[in-house]
């Protein structure tokens, strides 16, 4: 399939509310919710990816030959690439209504699995979402990330227990959701304390990831709490409109952990040279969310496994054009950040 085709056949399934572009911008879907796009008065998606655009690479071909190496090892774990697929919120609300969020869970964690890399996956409204996605990450040999939203502290614990019994390799805790409307309904949900998410780290039997920070104090606060790492991402922020890119905060934030946790960055990243600058930027490894569902809608397992392979081979091409053959030997001063 070529992605052409993919598109095409993504955006006849998905309808009006994702326009399946060439590269997800958030243009075309800007300023609508429910949908891919943000909320107004901005437009935090189109931001987002505006930000990483704003990051140039630097081109360094005099060094030695040989074919970079992409494999990443985080957690214990060894992936082919520093790349994961982020989680995604209802399908039936973004993207085609009736949609069951736990068939794309069906396909893309083992799809993912299969190419070396994880996926993230969230807990969801309905029941079944966790147990289901769980299941699936068994299949895997734990290679899947579960997503916890700020649920009351009792449910989370209980939903740390039923991840401790899956064996998964890492767990992940929003807290830029907190704020987000659907929680409304929920008394008890929302915002997290930092000795409520120590409690949930203590709880896990896993490395815990504190997803949503976006400030270098939100980071000093994961750490605080036994977070093994920060994951950068402003999703309830493009709910909210108004916040900045993940590009221009990750600099400030890989200070402020100052290596005392991994650090993810998600929003915006396209293209292996996009994971290219994250992690010369000081991320340990880049998640991409929206167009995961539309290589899901437009091919199934075939096409989520293709577009993981092309942005592998986008990250080999850059690592190549840059003089960087290891994840390790890729730099700071191999791109130029905006003034």
């Amino acid at each position: 399939m070529t992605d052409i085709e993919i598109r095409d056949r993504a955006r006849q399934i998905i309808g009006a509310k994702c326009a399946c572009c060439p590269e997800c911008n958030g243009l075309a879907c800007g300023n609508r919710i429910p949908g891919p796009g943000s909320k107004a008065p901005g437009n935090g998606a189109h931001r987002n990816w505006q930000a990483w655009r704003n990051v140039t690479v630097n081109l360094d071909c005099i060094a030695p030959n040989g074919t970079p190496d992409t494999a990443l090892t985080l957690f214990g774990r060894q992936f082919t690439y520093p790349l994961f697929a982020a989680p995604i919120g209802s399908l039936d609300l973004h993207y085609v209504p009736g949609q069951d969020i736990c068939d794309y869970n069906d396909v893309l964690i083992p799809a993912c699995a299969a190419e070396g890399v994880a996926a993230f996956y969230g807990d969801g409204l309905a029941p079944e979402i966790l147990p289901r996605a769980l299941e699936q990450t068994r299949k895997t040999s734990g290679v899947g990330v579960p997503v916890l939203n700020p649920w009351p502290q009792d449910v989370l614990l209980r939903s740390t227990e039923l991840v401790n019994e899956a064996g998964v390799f890492a767990l992940s805790i929003v807290v830029d959701s907190s704020g987000l409307p659907f929680l409304k309904n929920y008394p008890g949900a929302g915002s997290k304390s930092v000795s409520d998410l120590r409690e949930i780290v203590a709880a896990a039997q896993m490395p815990v990831i504190i997803k949503g920070v976006m400030t270098a104090r939100g980071a000093e606060k994961a750490v605080e709490a036994g977070a093994a790492a920060v994951y950068v991402c402003n999703h309830g922020g493009r709910v909210l409109g108004g916040t900045p890119g993940t590009a221009e905060v990750l600099p400030e934030i890989v200070r402020a952990v100052g290596g005392q946790a991994k650090i993810l960055v998600d929003g915006g990243i396209r293209s292996g040279v996009d994971v290219f600058k994250a992690l010369a930027m000081g991320a340990d490894a880049a998640l991409i969310c929206r167009p995961f569902a539309v290589q899901y809608y437009g091919g199934g397992a075939q096409a989520v496994r293709q577009y993981i392979r092309r942005i592998g081979e986008e990250l080999r091409d850059t690592m190549a054009m840059c003089g960087a053959r290891t994840l390790d030997a890729i730099t700071a001063d191999m791109v130029n950040l905006p003034r």
